[in-house]
């Protein structure tokens, strides 16, 4: 749908895709971004909950991700990220999107990143911090929520941007649909063991330096507890920018933060948690920028109010709250790379101590890659 490119976040690394009037390339638009990362934790088991966090102190290969982009006839773009591990190989994404629906309303199929709250959508190079916010590991998965399937948009013909997206997607894998059958897949036998995700996403220009943009999300599956046992999640985001094109400036401001309350279906009970995270970034010049983040986690609870203990097979180790701080700092050589240093301090209930962990990160980019999405 509509990309709102106002209010950019970060350096556009190309040009953007060929527009509906040019003629296609017999090549897609093709990129390899790599991100490693030197860590040092304070703890022999670290509790990073990313697929691509770092996650044992020494050198860490992030990721490395060729992305590809392309129009494919006059009807479908056509977009695919393979991620390179020191492992193996993965499909991270692979999917086809319409251009030419009418009523505003557009269509995407194949894998794909859901688009429920706002970080699950982006990738690590979009990430204002070099590790993935261990509410989404816990709730979404490492890898964040993706499976096969449709999302349907639209644009509702109201004053501001507001688009509502629905998709349905496979409801199994352990990084990719943590709260719903996860590893334990019992297969699609009825329309509702796939996981259906509701999203709406508003815009307001407050001025021309200021802009918000509110999320609401909902999205519900089945889950391996039991054939008819069910999770559910309802969430909001925010985001808010202040970036004063109104005068000649490379500096800007940024609050983001998402709240997940998550309800699961367990035998002869339900259980129900909490999870937040909310971030400050001030790039303060063209090549330096600051960077907060708090998260929070608490524990399950059944619906009497009492800790899960034995029912929650999930998460059997969060009994009590966590909490983790950060702080980042992030240099632009140019454009195509990135350096960033920061540290944390989690707050883990269920330990006696504080755990610490600082990370040096790297990434580089090299080819055409589009502009994010505000």
């Amino acid at each position: 749908m509509l990309l709102l490119l106002g209010f950019f976040a970060g350096p556009v690394l190309a040009q953007d895709a060929p527009s509906r009037s040019a003629p296609q390339s017999l090549n897609p638009d093709i990129a390899l971004i790599a991100d490693v990362a030197a860590a040092w934790f304070s703890s022999d088991e670290p509790l990073q909950t990313g697929g691509h966090d770092p996650t044992v102190t020494g050198f860490n290969l992030q990721q490395l991700e060729l992305s590809a982009k392309s129009v494919v006839d006059p009807y479908f773009d056509f977009n695919a990220n393979i991620v390179f591990s020191l492992y193996g190989v993965e499909v991270e994404e692979v999917y086809a999107t319409t251009r030419a629906l009418p009523a505003r309303t557009q269509l995407r199929v194949g894998q794909f990143l859901t688009r429920f709250g706002r970080l699950n959508n982006s990738h690590p190079h979009g990430w204002d911090f070099v590790d993935q916010p261990f509410v989404l590991g816990r709730v979404l998965g490492g890898e964040g929520n993706r499976g096969l399937g449709v999302e349907g948009s639209v644009l509702l013909p109201v004053p501001w941007f507001t688009e509502l997206v629905v998709s349905e997607t496979m409801a199994g894998g352990e990084a990719t649909a943590r709260s719903f059958y996860g590893p334990q897949d019992l297969g699609v036998d009825r329309p509702w063991d796939l996981q259906t995700t509701v999203a709406l996403k508003q815009f307001f220009p407050l001025s021309s330096d200021h802009s918000l943009f509110w999320g609401l999300s909902w999205a519900a599956g089945p889950n391996a507890s039991g054939r008819d046992n069910r999770s559910e999640l309802y969430a909001t985001d925010l985001f808010y920018k202040y970036r004063p094109i109104s005068r000649s400036s490379a500096a800007w401001l940024s609050l983001q933060g998402e709240l997940i309350h998550r309800r699961r279906q367990v035998p002869d009970d339900v259980l129900a948690d909490w999870n937040a995270y909310e971030q400050l970034t001030w790039r303060f010049s063209q090549r330096w920028a600051l960077a907060a983040r708090h998260e929070l986690g608490t524990a399950a609870r059944l619906l009497d109010g009492s800790l899960a203990e034995e029912a929650d097979t999930l998460d059997p180790e969060w009994d009590a709250t966590r909490q983790r701080v950060s702080l980042n700092t992030t240099f632009w050589p140019t454009e195509f790379s990135r350096l960033r240093l920061q540290g944390a301090s989690d707050l883990v209930g269920w330990r006696e101590q504080p755990d610490w962990s600082v990370f040096l990160a790297f990434e580089f980019a090299v080819g055409a890659h589009g502009a994010h999405a505000f």
